[in-house]
């Protein structure tokens, strides 16, 4: 980050974490003492190893990590803010219609497993089916890959739609009360449709969640065309993670550190992650050219390097669930699908990537 924002964040927290000065002792400054979280967060070495680089006892460093990354969540909540209102929601859809060729897109929803080392009384708790320790991070995204909504620090043994089903998000959703669009119908159609959250197999189909068509899909046929059109634009969640888990390189490697602790750490790198995505002096620096996934004018798919640097990841995938719903969801999938092979909705490339 620019020296600009990183004064920022020390006048941010700095009432929150600022310790007196005794006749024995100075304390560790504020700037030292963020300076080390975000090494810690930027690096993932251990505490033995960042006593050595700054100096400071690994038993005093264990105290200042936990404290500042809580005064980096509390200090940048403005900065991950669901939309509550229709106007907010219609940018997110406009956005992704323009970059993405999706229309009705209220973002992008994908889950993670954080690795953990096994926690201490917690037996299978945390235990998931790819046989680790882990927490589970939830998000939604917008058009530009920042995150909309979050949540961490579920038990790993928990499926998806477990995960999913205790969440705000998903109780707006049920209850009518995230203040969407109304129900509209796509250009040159004429069935409303719901605006909805793109996201992968492993979550259930729903009247306002979408995901590919299941198995392998004729070639130039709509459901294959569909399936190529929302990857397109789920793509922008995995691009998301993929910046913040090489940037932040704590998230590459199980965490020696218990459940609580480990959810304000990946807290604490969500919310860095859309600070320097909307920093006017750091947003070159944390996302440079080349580091996203684009498009050319073909249609071509050129990998972001943030593919490249990430293959070590501790991200895991979520596991899949059946699906239950009220309006039929596959009605409204083969709505989109119909739409995307029409005059009005396909895009020149799709017959060729699709």
């Amino acid at each position: 980050m620019s020296s600009t924002d990183f004064e920022f964040l020390i006048n941010l927290i700095g009432p929150k974490v600022i310790k007196e000065n005794t006749n024995f002792r100075d304390s560790i400054s504020v700037s030292v003492r963020l300076a080390i979280t975000l090494r810690f967060l930027s690096t993932g070495d251990s505490y033995h190893s960042l006593m050595y680089t700054f100096k400071v006892s690994k038993q005093l460093i264990s105290q200042i990590v936990p404290e500042v990354c809580e005064a980096l969540i509390t200090g940048l909540h403005t900065y991950i803010m669901m939309p509550s209102d229709i106007n907010s929601w219609l940018k997110i859809a406009f956005d992704f219609e323009e970059k993405w060729n999706f229309p009705h897109c209220i973002g992008a929803l994908d889950g993670k497993h954080i690795l953990l080392q096994a926690p201490f009384n917690t037996g299978t708790e945390f235990f998931n089916y790819k046989g680790h320790f882990s927490i589970v991070l939830m998000a939604l995204v917008d058009a530009n890959y920042s995150f909309t909504y979050v949540n961490v620090g579920c038990q790993g043994r928990i499926s998806d739609g477990g995960v999913l089903k205790n969440t705000d998000l998903w109780n707006g959703l049920i209850n009518k009360s995230l203040n969407l669009p109304q129900p509209i119908s796509l250009p040159g159609r004429a069935i409303s449709i719901p605006y909805v959250i793109v996201a992968d197999g492993a979550f259930a189909l729903g009247e306002n969640i979408l995901k590919p068509y299941p198995g392998h899909q004729m070639k130039g046929s709509k459901e294959r065309i569909f399936n190529y059109r929302l990857s397109r634009a789920r793509r922008v969640s995995e691009n998301a993670f993929g910046i913040m888990s090489s940037i932040f390189r704590v998230l590459r490697k199980p965490m020696l550190l218990s459940p609580d602790r480990a959810t304000s750490v990946t807290l604490a790198c969500v919310y860095l992650h859309n600070f320097l995505r909307a920093s006017k002096t750091s947003k070159n620096s944390y996302t440079p050219q080349g580091s996203l996934d684009v498009d050319n004018e073909s249609g071509e798919i050129i990998p972001g390097s943030w593919r490249t640097h990430s293959k070590s990841t501790s991200y895991l995938p979520l596991s899949r669930i059946g699906r239950k719903s009220g309006r039929d969801p596959k009605a409204i999938r083969d709505e989109f699908a119909t739409y995307f092979t029409s005059e009005q909705g396909s895009i020149p490339w799709q017959d060729e990537y699709a």
